[in-house]
């Protein structure tokens, strides 16, 4: 199962995200967790501290493994294939949650024609982790649109698309949704997200009728969410009604793959 979580900054998306990899990885399932925001915050969602989080370096910006994996003997020649198998075992940190991590870094080029050592290196890596590997994979993506763009996440089966009730986020997730059903990605739809009256409820419920979008979630707004994001501190599991919905939708999800 390879799933691909992407909506407009602010929408919770890495919450998401990150609760999918804790949940399934609580079930003894191997999951690897990968963070392609240029700005990564996907480790702390998945319980390192920030100390931890801010060692970790990103993919895309590891010196040492972009020339191995490219170098020629040729000076402003590279490789265009490789291996990346090795990097998933060396690279990938275990977390917490029980899920594994990798950041890519920057991956604003991927498919856009750019052939720089690093972001060639990203694009195998990511290929790889979605087309080849058996575990399941969470994708974090980029706020925004420009990833579909690029085909970054086009091999995964199914794309989440956050969003609330706010007009923006609709229209972004709009887009995206559009977007990605022109792909090959097999299922594509919404998660309502801090959802905190049966008006925003219906709102998002409205626009997704309108568009004809499937609704694949909803998780109400939650004050211990909220509260966490402010302080740093964690969600008691057991009394979070966002978690409960959350579990809700990674349960469908296996249903749908």
């Amino acid at each position: 199962m390879k799933i691909a979580v992407a909506g407009k900054g602010g929408v919770g998306k890495t919450f998401i995200a990150g609760t999918l990899a804790a949940i399934y990885a609580r079930d003894a399932q191997p999951v690897i967790a990968i963070d392609a925001d240029p700005s990564p915050n996907l480790a702390v969602t998945l319980g390192l501290s920030e100390t931890e989080a801010g060692q970790i370096r990103p993919i895309a910006e590891n010196e040492e493994l972009i020339r191995l994996k490219t170098q020629t003997d040729y000076p402003g020649v590279f490789r265009l294939t490789f291996t990346v198998d090795d990097v998933i075992g060396k690279y990938a940190v275990p977390t917490p949650s029980g899920a594994f991590l990798l950041v890519m870094g920057t991956v604003r080029s991927v498919g856009s024609g750019c052939t720089c050592p690093a972001n060639t290196v990203v694009k195998a890596l990511l290929r790889h982790l979605i087309v080849e590997r058996r575990e399941i994979i969470i994708l974090d993506m980029e706020a925004g649109i420009e990833h579909l763009g690029r085909g970054t996440a086009a091999h995964v089966d199914t794309m989440l698309v956050v969003t609330d009730a706010n007009r923006k986020s609709l229209e972004t997730a709009r887009t995206i949704c559009k977007m990605a059903e022109a792909s090959p990605i097999r299922h594509v739809g919404l998660v309502a997200n801090k959802v905190s009256s049966p008006m925003e409820g219906e709102v998002v419920s409205a626009f997704a009728r309108k568009n004809d979008i499937t609704i694949l979630g909803t998780v109400p707004f939650d004050p211990e969410v909220f509260s966490a994001g402010v302080t740093g501190g964690t969600v008691d599991e057991k009394s979070s009604v966002a978690m409960e919905a959350i579990r809700g939708l990674a349960h469908r999800l296996v249903d749908m793959s």
